[in-house]
């Protein structure tokens, strides 16, 4: 027998039984938060999408269109510019070309010198004992970029002759700094809690270098080959004061000579190169960037 008052006692209500549960299921599956873990759940972005949000068609487009109009702004006005014989000679017979090719292979060879000579050291500057050999590193190669290129040029003319091999001496030794100094900071700046934890799963010395230590690096380390490639087409124009050949033979005989129209091509030539280099340097930091250390990931 029920006793009076009882479904007032419960507070159930017939008809409506479960509506309160369904309520709150609903709105927690609404809202993504799991019940079961206590932890709100989120949806992974799809592979790909922050990186390619990043490249956008603007980047791609404006540096490339603005080189172009300057560039054919320039080959319009030499068109119709009247040239006396000595400026004539000085651009005639695929020299310009043959300068942008010199210049072009003096930043390349000293790129990947540079590349295979600091990105090692630095690797080898932050592992055991050899820690205590950065500073001495850090500052022969904070000598070699605070010396002035020309002197340091010179200096090698004295001691190696003239010719290509003391120019691209000259042009590694001014541009390892950035690539030494990011490389060693990238890897100091990765989590601890992480290096541990892959040494924890059994990884060797290597595999956590090569899978833990260097994909986290990767961002400071391309920006500081970034650094370098630009530096690399600035002083290689600095060449032909040993021999070395490239725009600086346009830049130096427009100015020995008093020629305008020679400066200028060799001037606009080699700010083009170096923008469109930092453009290409730029795209390679965004496209070798590790996916999972871009932001919104």
């Amino acid at each position: 027998m029920r006793a009076p008052g009882t479904d007032h006692d419960t507070g159930t209500d017939p008809g409506g039984e479960g509506s309160g549960t369904d309520a709150g299921t609903d709105a927690g599956t609404d809202s993504g938060f799991d019940e079961t873990s206590g932890f709100e759940e989120t949806k992974a972005p799809p592979p790909g999408k922050s990186r390619a949000s990043r490249v956008t068609w603007q980047k791609l487009t404006f540096l490339p269109a603005v080189l172009t109009v300057v560039l054919l702004t320039t080959w319009l006005w030499f068109q119709q510019a009247e040239l006396d014989p000595l400026s004539e000679n000085a651009l005639s017979g695929g020299q310009v070309w043959k300068a942008l090719r010199q210049s072009i292979e003096l930043t390349v060879i000293s790129t990947f010198f540079v590349l295979i000579i600091a990105i090692p050291l630095g690797i080898l500057l932050t592992r055991g004992a050899f820690r205590k050999a950065t500073p001495a590193a850090m500052a022969l190669a904070n000598m070699g970029q605070a010396t002035p290129a020309i002197g340091l040029l010179a200096l090698l003319v004295i001691w190696l002759g003239i010719g290509r091999k003391a120019a691209l001496i000259g042009i590694i030794a001014y541009a390892v700094l950035p690539v030494l100094s990011n490389t060693i900071a990238g890897l100091k700046a990765n989590d601890p809690t992480l290096v541990e934890a892959a040494r924890g799963i059994g990884m060797s010395s290597v595999g956590v270098l090569t899978r833990v230590e260097l994909p986290l690096a990767v961002p400071l380390i391309l920006a500081g080959v970034r650094t370098a490639l630009v530096l690399n087409v600035g002083t290689s124009t600095l060449a032909t004061f040993g021999g070395g050949g490239g725009l600086g033979v346009l830049i130096t005989t427009g100015i020995t000579n008093q020629r305008m129209p020679v400066l200028v091509l060799g001037s606009i030539l080699t700010v083009a190169l170096a923008l469109l280099v930092d453009w290409l340097a730029s795209l390679a930091e965004i496209l070798l960037s590790p996916r999972g250390l871009e932001a919104g990931t």
